[in-house]
């Protein structure tokens, strides 16, 4: 069952300007280490911070919350399986809400899909409940997580 669905659409030129202007203090407030490492090398830096900006605020919204209730912009983390496939990392208040929409008997698992087209940046997310007795997906973690 689908328990959220979010979108953001993300200004590229305008993610630019913020990395301009406020440099490591918005990317140290925004987005982990990972997130970090993969934008800077990156040919299309601020298009990279962009789509995960994107994802971050898609995430919030399939959550419920948007970015209220105390969930913190690194509680949610976008990082790259090796096929390439973006998967949204939950941590601290944005793990603790959605282990509190997951029915009993569930157990959850975080679409996320990127895409941009200059000067926008676009996310999609779905969460959805699969019931526990079911194959859950086979997606491995990152290495630092």
């Amino acid at each position: 069952m689908i328990l959220g669905i979010g979108t953001d659409l993300a200004n590229i030129e305008r993610i630019q300007g913020t990395l301009d202007r406020f440099g490591d203090r918005f990317r140290n407030r925004v987005f982990t280490e990972i997130e970090q490492r993969k934008a800077e090398r990156r040919k299309d830096v601020a298009g990279t911070y962009a789509k995960r900006w994107a994802a971050k605020e898609a995430c919030s919204k399939a959550l419920g919350t948007g970015l209220r209730m105390g969930i913190a912009w690194k509680d949610m983390a976008v990082s790259n399986m090796r096929s390439g496939q973006p998967k949204m990392h939950l941590t601290g208040w944005a793990a603790e809400r959605l282990k509190e929409m997951t029915p009993a008997g569930h157990h959850s698992v975080i679409h996320v899909t990127l895409t941009d087209d200059h000067p926008w940046a676009q996310a999609f997310v779905v969460i959805e409940a699969l019931p526990i007795d079911a194959d859950p997906p086979m997606i491995p973690m990152p290495p630092g997580h």
